[in-house]
């Protein structure tokens, strides 16, 4: 049995049907009741790691999200109920040992932590998601103009479900423990380049809009903490974090080679289709 952790999100959600295609049982953590296909639901908060025993009972791997307030807790009771293995989903700014960039202090603690833990464990640090575009939807349900923060920086952004895939292998196979996995995709792109790719499969004449710094400093504190905003400047204005690189481990663990953004964008076409219906 394996539990998984964030089991209705971006990534969490691919690590529930990798392992379910694999044949393996699994636990999905949710915070409320609500099914979640191919897995058992147990209700638990990360936060309290008192109400995570009956999700923890029979489990053999575990798969956590960061930044949880009380970690060390939970992978206490982890280790007390006989789980073997965890694996971590972190990011590369782990790698910085920067405490004072709140983006990278709770991903350095939140490996400190499991580290510490007594259990296997394996990390597997991913850079941007290629599913970050649907933060583009509200844009695209108006108009044609994607506005984008930092529209000079190159990420080699990957799908969430190789993200799952290395993350499936790590709990389910030996040779793994005490391994870092820092995963990207196949490409280095530009904002722009995303946005072209998108209007190629959408059918739509698509522009992608640079912010300055200014006008991206004002959007981003509308809806995020200072502290976090001041973070993701350090990384990509101040160039602390290069997420451009092209790298070969999801191929090296998963023995096939990460998606394309333009096959994400063909197999998520459904979730813009309300843009498109907009712009018909």
């Amino acid at each position: 049995m394996y539990l998984v952790t964030g089991a209705s999100g971006n990534v969490g959600s691919e690590v529930v049907d990798a392992l379910t295609a694999s044949g393996e049982k699994v636990r999905a953590l949710v915070r409320r009741p609500r099914e979640i296909a191919g897995a058992e639901v147990a209700v638990g908060d990360l936060n309290d790691p008192e109400s995570l025993s009956a999700a923890l009972e029979g489990v053999r791997g575990l798969f956590l999200l960061p930044g949880y307030q009380d970690l060390p807790g939970t992978l206490a009771r982890a280790r007390d109920v006989g789980v073997e293995r965890v694996v971590l989903l972190s990011g590369g700014s782990a790698e910085s040992g920067d405490l004072d960039n709140a983006v990278a202090r709770y991903m350095i603690l939140s490996e400190q932590a499991v580290r510490d833990s007594g259990l296997a464990w394996t990390f597997v640090r991913s850079g941007a998601f290629m599913s970050n575009a649907l933060r583009w939807l509200p844009q695209l349900s108006v108009g044609d103009e994607v506005r984008v923060p930092f529209p000079t920086v190159r990420v080699a952004p990957i799908d969430p479900h190789d993200i799952a895939a290395v993350i499936a292998v790590a709990l389910t196979s030996e040779g793994h423990h005490g391994r870092a996995y820092r995963v990207s995709g196949p490409q280095a792109l530009l904002p722009a380049d995303q946005v072209a790719v998108l209007a190629e499969v959408l059918g739509r004449n698509l522009r992608c809009i640079g912010l300055t710094d200014e006008e991206a400093r004002a959007d981003m504190e509308a809806t995020m903490p200072v502290e976090y905003v001041d973070a993701f400047f350090s990384f990509y204005v101040d160039g602390t974090l290069d997420e451009s690189q092209v790298l070969p481990t999801v191929e090296e663990v998963t023995g096939r080679p990460p998606r394309t953004f333009e096959q994400w964008a063909r197999a998520h076409a459904d979730a813009f289709a309300p843009a498109q219906a907009t712009n018909a």
